[in-house]
């Protein structure tokens, strides 16, 4: 693997599962929004998309490792959203 290759995988894993134990303290030990556990696991799943869309290329130019962090960390922040708003 190649180390640019394996800095952009690292990248998108640490936000989504940043995001993951972010909104798991929020839910469990905050107790500020109640998230059920699948909804938790949302940014994992936008990593899991990363991943298995490196097949190969041509990759596009909003097709970058900087911008699927940044989708994971949008999912965690609408899912602890939708639970505030289904909780109140």
């Amino acid at each position: 693997m190649e180390i640019e290759r394996a800095r952009d995988d690292l990248v998108v894993a640490a936000s989504a599962g940043g995001t993951t134990i972010a909104i798991a303290l929020l839910s469990g030990v905050a107790g500020l929004v109640d998230v059920p556990t699948l909804p938790t696991l949302a940014p994992l799943v936008v990593y899991a998309g990363y991943l298995f869309s490196r097949k190969g290329g041509p990759y596009g130019s909003l097709d970058r490792p900087r911008n699927w962090a940044a989708i994971a960390v949008l999912v965690g922040v609408i899912v602890v959203g939708a639970a505030s708003v289904v909780s109140a």
